[in-house]
């Protein structure tokens, strides 16, 4: 298949915001893919070339891909950057460039997905010596084979920019249109098997009877559980009746999985983090009875002094270190906390009640002190017992609790109603995109000094701001944890896309989060939403996404049942 046929999608798909008019054009596409395309053209609609748990990627900067325009076209590198700076999308750039090439090879093959997707997984998997110069010869091999609009898919793939909105419900919805099943099953599929490119060629071969069959896998992650926001702890313990209690911890998501000897650690994004962490593979290894088991539950880092936990922020660096490891262990150490059990030598465990999986993993666990634990945990309805509990947790440096119903089945990828509920002292804080910002004024002229905050469109897969945040930056630091005007500026200076005046755009690429006073309707931004009195809590390097409008607008909905008691 050629890969022309992808470009031309995308461009359709770059056309139109509508959800339903994306789904359509990516159907008529996948009926028409042949069986051996399918996986690569699947995972490429998405703009990868690799399933989201793999470790493997493309590790293309733009100076790197600048080269490689220069050299295929025979311009020099300022004048690509200076294409750059006016277009901001190097995609555009090398398009416009092979379009305007005097003279255009007849003879040079056509590029199929095949080679294109070759050569993008060839690119990740270039390391040591001489890796840069062969990942240039082979974007050069691609694009001096390309068509322009082709250059333009391919530079933006390579550099994780697609920017044709496909979000994960419109490939959804698109699988199971062109296939004919239903979107229900292609979900909980991917919930066991994070894979859309298998997805839907399991989707084209056996149908539905096909995706009812993918199961869980020890070695390859499956989604979590995850916990809906309760109001406070009253509704929460109202809400069941047999609540189990448990600290809520800062830190990250650990599925555990481990076999014959062997442990693979994965984030709740589904991340591969095994190599990053190898004190919590002895411990696994150590802490561990059966010979098959996947277990559940929250690392925290500790600080080593006091013993108490200390901020995600700070424990999320370790996530993508590769280098000084025993370092980072000895100034950050670990401390595991686990609440859940999923498989258990050959037998998944999802369907057995919270009651029965809570007593299996209790009997699996062999605790390391302050190391390998089993998550503090209260089971009780009663409001006073409850209350003291969630003072213990807040007073031990933790976010609250999570209020667990014991008759529940866990149910991967959703947060279910009548499984877990959150409670904390405020209103949940958000993850946010910045996508712009203004220049500051008097002593802060050099600074960004307000940035716009944007959340996911999940329909759309657009970025939709719901407002601008100042508040919380410092102008001088006094402890490691403090973001000051000055970092972020450095930060943002070499993503700004375009300005106007004292307003700037740039790259979404950092994330933070932000705590707020309350969320309101508000034409100004595009999102309908604006956020009142938001304040910078801290950076979120480990997140490449924000969170979507759809947490906004729950929480919004939550807030106003709130206010109306």
């Amino acid at each position: 298949m050629r890969y022309l046929l992808l470009a031309e999608t995308y461009e359709k798909l770059e056309g139109t915001s509508k959800k339903l008019e994306k789904t359509q054009i990516i159907a008529d596409l996948l009926k028409n893919t042949p069986q051996t395309d399918l996986h690569k053209v699947t995972l490429l609609l998405s703009g990868v070339v690799f399933p989201l748990w793999m470790p493997q990627e493309l590790g293309v900067a733009e100076q790197l891909l600048i080269k490689a325009i220069a050299k295929t076209t025979g311009q020099s590198e300022h004048k690509v950057v200076e294409q750059f700076k006016k277009t901001g999308d190097l995609g555009k750039v090398a398009e416009l460039l092979i379009s305007g090439k005097k003279q255009i090879t007849l003879l040079s093959e056509k590029l199929t997905i095949a080679k294109v997707f070759e050569n993008l997984r060839a690119i990740a998997l270039q390391t040591g010596s001489g890796s840069q110069e062969r990942k240039l010869a082979l974007i050069s091999e691609l694009l001096s084979s390309a068509e322009p609009k082709e250059a333009r898919y391919i530079c933006r793939t390579i550099l994780g920019q697609l920017r044709v909105g496909v979000a994960e419900g419109i490939l959804r919805d698109a699988i199971a249109q062109a296939f004919n099943v239903s979107p229900e099953k292609v979900e909980t599929a991917w919930n066991f098997l994070p894979d859309y490119g298998e997805i839907a060629k399991i989707a084209a071969e056996k149908g539905e009877k096909g995706l009812e069959k993918i199961e869980l896998e020890i070695g390859r992650p499956c989604a979590v559980l995850l916990a809906e926001k309760a109001p406070d702890l009253k509704t929460a313990l109202e809400a069941f009746e047999q609540p189990l209690l448990q600290y809520k911890y800062d830190g990250m998501r650990s599925l555990i999985h481990f076999k014959n000897g062997k442990v693979w650690l994965f984030t709740r994004r589904l991340e591969d983090v095994t190599s990053a962490f190898p004190e919590i593979i002895e411990y696994a290894k150590k802490g561990l009875k059966a010979k098959e088991i996947i277990v559940d539950g929250e690392t925290i880092g500790i600080d080593p002094k006091t013993k108490r936990p200390i901020p995600f922020q700070l424990l999320s660096t370790r996530i993508k270190r590769k280098y000084d490891i025993e370092k980072a262990m000895k100034e950050m150490p670990t401390q595991v906390n686990l609440f859940d059990i999923l498989y258990l030598n050959g037998k998944t465990l999802f369907n057995l009640p919270l009651r029965e999986r809570f007593k299996i993993l209790r009997e699996q666990i062999i605790e390391v002190p302050e190391k390998w634990r089993i998550a503090d945990s209260l089971e009780t309805k009663n409001y006073k017992e409850a209350e003291k509990f969630y003072k213990a947790a807040l007073a031990a440096g933790h976010e609250g609790l999570i209020v667990k119903n014991l008759e529940a089945k866990y149910i991967p990828g959703r947060s279910v109603e009548g499984g877990w509920l959150k409670v904390k002292p405020t209103l949940e804080n958000l993850d946010l995109a910045i996508t712009g910002g203004l220049w500051g004024t008097g002593k802060r002229t050099n600074w960004i000094g307000s940035l716009i905050l944007s959340a996911r469109d999940p329909d759309t897969g657009e970025l939709k701001e719901v407002g601008m945040v100042g508040t919380g930056i410092k102008e001088k630091k006094t402890s490691p944890e403090d973001i000051t005007f000055e970092d972020l500026t450095k930060m943002l200076k070499p993503l700004i896309i375009k300005e106007e005046g004292q307003k700037v755009w740039v790259k979404p690429k950092i994330i933070i989060e932000v705590a707020y006073e309350e969320i309101q309707k508000s034409p100004t931004y595009s999102s309908g939403f604006a956020l009142r009195f938001p304040r910078v809590i801290r950076l979120r390097p480990e997140k490449e996404e924000p969170d979507d409008l759809e947490r906004v607008k729950k929480i919004y909905e939550m807030q106003k049942g709130k206010k109306k008691k």
